[in-house]
């Protein structure tokens, strides 16, 4: 009685896909198979792009193209991955996109995987929405990942169901523009349905994943993200969970019927550039340059909570209510590997402030 949940986009997508699992069937004995990129972007993986199985050593073999990542498996350095310490705590089974095939690779291993597990339910799950991008909103940053799962699914000869959590909590598509595509309310999440995650939110660096369980549990307001500091309304719409018809989502990707076809991953990135006007894997490769040219600032209690009283009048200013420990992180010019020594200084400073997992920016006072 296996479960098949496709995370479109990998990292938090992950995360809410175990969520999902155990809200809706919790009461099975078994959990779902969640298959999901190793890509963590740079605050955990200082390398551009996703990660492949050679990437890491102590895959456990699945079928011909499928590996499962278990707790013991460990990414080959300098590559980093939040996929064993998912592992380890979530009860799930773990395995791996390998994107590096295009979009006939990730088909291929769909369908070993239904014909593996022979999965009663298969669904393909997004964070936020973009998997529902045109291509050309100029608040897209991430449309690859997401167009080659959908490209990939809509070739599998199963009954596949798309599911969008949390619309518009990825702010790369504004909610009004794909609020008609919705059918079906599937799920709102509540903060019960948050617990079994709860010690993964603690860590995981995910900004929608981490604004959903927010929301669920019960946030209000605007939270900032990003490094570029983007307002996302955390709203009664942000919990819930609408199935989309499969096929209206393709008819609106342009960049996922583009690469249906696509054999190999530098055709999915040249097609994003030309549909999209980029590819987030050239973003991260241009920054992960300037994050090298940057000097580390070292994590000082008084000269982090001079730099927070600035960056909070400057966000309260724009009517900003929460912001991410990730998106401080690097507002507070730290690198990555502070991001959990800044997340403790300031709840043990200031817990009231700790909104789990966002960090509450106060009224002046």
């Amino acid at each position: 009685m296996t479960r098949l949940i496709v995370a479109a986009g990998g990292g938090g997508d992950a995360v809410a896909a175990a969520m999902l699992d155990a809200a809706l069937y919790g009461d099975e004995p078994d959990h779902a198979v969640i298959l999901t990129y190793a890509w963590d972007r740079l605050l955990i993986d200082p390398v551009p792009g996703p990660r492949g199985p050679d990437n890491f050593t102590g895959l456990a073999p699945v079928t011909p193209a499928v590996w499962s990542v278990p707790a013991g498996a460990r990414p080959i350095a300098p590559a980093g991955s939040t996929l064993p310490r998912l592992a380890a705590e979530l009860p799930h089974t773990f395995t791996l996109i390998d994107p590096r095939h295009g979009a006939e690779g990730i088909t291929r291993q769909l369908e070993e995987l239904i014909g593996h597990f022979k999965p009663t339910t298969i669904d393909l799950l997004d964070v936020g929405g973009d998997i529902l991008a045109r291509g050309d909103e100029p608040t897209l940053k991430s449309p690859l990942a997401d167009a080659l799962t959908l490209a990939a699914c809509c070739q599998v000869d199963a009954p596949i169901r798309l599911l969008v959590a949390g619309p518009g909590l990825d702010g790369e598509v504004p909610v009004d523009d794909i609020r008609s595509l919705f059918g079906a309310l599937v799920h709102r999440f509540t903060a019960e349905n948050t617990e079994p995650v709860s010690s993964v939110l603690e860590w995981h660096p995910s900004e929608a994943t981490g604004m959903l369980a927010a929301t669920a549990r019960g946030v209000r307001g605007i939270c900032e993200v990003r490094d570029a500091g983007l307002p996302i309304p955390l709203t009664d719409e942000g919990p819930t969970v609408h199935e989309v018809d499969l096929d209206d989502a393709l008819s609106r990707n342009e960049l996922a019927r583009a690469v249906m076809a696509s054999t190999t991953l530098d055709q999915v990135e040249e097609l994003s550039r030309e549909i999209c006007g980029s590819s987030e894997i050239d973003y991260e490769r241009n920054k992960s340059l300037w994050l090298k040219e940057q000097q580390s600032t070292s994590l000082d209690p008084e000269s982090v909570f001079r730099q927070l009283s600035r960056f909070e009048v400057e966000a309260r200013s724009h009517g900003v209510t929460h912001t991410t420990f990730r998106h401080l992180t690097e507002a507070l010019n730290l690198d990555g590997s502070q991001r959990d020594d800044l997340r403790q200084l300031l709840i043990n400073s200031r817990p009231e402030r700790y909104t789990a997992p966002l960090w509450h920016i106060a009224a002046a006072t």
